[in-house]
């Protein structure tokens, strides 16, 4: 009996409506930040840290779900996991819908973040194993999805603010897309990420070659340039720029609209330009973006700036994910998991430090913190870059000598 296999723009479009859903479980909470504030923390509302801890949560279990589901999925296949991201996405959002107080909440975040780290794990491989002869423009494409579910997510949340429909009730409707997308994978063929006949490289194995390590380091700093600012967005733009709460919704949403346009953009150019370049000067754009959207003496400018860093950090995740499938093709499911989990720490560990400096200090210190990780995320592209050549060099010269 021959497996069913969709022809591959409807295998795609299953996958980006996934990492959808996978930006939905991570999005819906920030644009309702203040206003879970007010519900649930009473007449002094939620601490900063309070409100960071709820992003932190959500990143703590994306993670414990990448490394869970990562070695099981190269064992047990792709597609079951991809499956499993989503129903736990239902599950995550009817919980938040049905949630009484800032406890049930946490649970609530908990379980979308497991659900979309699932999500997180597969489709990376899953994609690359449909198109493996261009994996870094692939990942900026399949990436750019989850900028499109984030922009949706935000967009639907903001005018929920405005006309008065409660993040509960918003919460409830939001389960029809990962239950639309299980149904997509029911039906669909995944394709093994790597070869019959060939050996995954093993972790192990992996987490021994500086190479590796050094990409581990640059996500888990793309994650931090990508996610410290954005959970921290709406409220950043309410409360130290003193802009409403609709133009902090409305700041999110463009900040999501620049991270999709840059992200398609550079799966465009992948054949136009080196990928290490396109990051190189995105790190560098970031920085100076970050010191704009902090110390500007002009707010509209400091807007203009935080959304813009949307734009300049929106390709380093991908384009790492791509190139370092490209240098360990051999990596498996695994691999993505390893890498996946790591720069998500980012997200875990960047938000809190902003809060935490936050309730220290001000919040737009916080987010300045955020300079130091495209800066340092530059020098390390550099090495990456110099080493991947001398591997090169030294692959043809051993070619040559056999």
């Amino acid at each position: 009996m021959t497996k069913r296999t969709y022809p591959l723009p409807l295998a795609l479009a299953v996958n980006y409506a996934a990492m959808m859903s996978l930006a939905v479980a991570v999005n819906l909470i920030p644009v309702f930040l203040t206003t879970l504030s007010h519900d649930l923390g009473g007449a002094h509302g939620l601490s900063n840290e309070q409100l960071g801890r709820i992003a932190a949560v959500t990143f703590i279990g994306l993670v414990a779900g990448v490394l869970i589901t990562g070695p099981l999925a190269d064992r047990f296949g792709m597609k079951r996991f991809a499956i499993l991201g989503n129903v736990l996405a239902c599950v995550g959002l009817g919980i938040l819908g049905l949630a009484p107080n800032y406890l049930t909440v946490l649970c609530a975040v908990a379980v979308l973040g497991f659900g979309a780290g699932a999500l997180d794990m597969v489709l990376s491989p899953i994609v690359c194993a449909l198109q493996p002869e261009r994996r870094t423009a692939a990942m900026n494409w399949l990436h750019s999805f989850y900028c499109v579910g984030a922009l949706l997510t935000v967009f639907v949340s903001t005018l929920a603010l405005r006309y008065g429909l409660g993040w509960r009730a918003l919460a409830l409707w939001m389960m029809v897309l990962p239950a639309l997308v299980v149904v997509g994978f029911i039906g669909m063929h995944v394709p093994p990420l790597i070869a019959v006949g060939q050996q995954r490289t093993r972790g192990r194995e992996l987490c021994m070659t500086p190479y590796f390590l050094a990409a581990l380091a640059a996500i888990f700093l793309a994650g931090s340039t990508e996610l410290g600012i954005a959970q921290w967005l709406p409220a950043y733009v309410e409360r130290s720029l003193q802009y409403s709460k609709w133009t902090g919704g409305m700041a999110l949403l463009a900040f999501y609209v620049a991270m999709t346009l840059a992200r398609m953009l550079a799966g465009l150019l992948g054949k136009y330009v080196r990928p290490f370049t396109l990051m190189a000067w995105c790190c560098w754009a970031s920085v100076v973006l970050f010191l704009l959207a902090c110390f500007s003496p002009w707010h509209m400018l400091a807007l203009l700036a935080s959304v813009a860093v949307g734009f300049t950090g929106s390709c380093l995740w991908p384009s790492l994910l791509g190139v370092t499938a490209d240098r360990f093709p051999q990596g498996g499911a695994s691999m993505f998991a390893l890498l996946g989990a790591t720069g998500n720490v980012g997200g875990i560990f960047m938000p809190w430090i902003v809060g935490l400096i936050a309730d220290h200090a001000a919040l737009k210190l916080g987010i300045a913190t955020s300079t130091l990780c495209p800066l340092c995320m530059a020098f390390i592209l550099l090495w990456m870059r110099k080493e991947g050549k001398r591997g090169k060099s030294i692959e043809n010269n051993t070619v040559l000598v056999s």
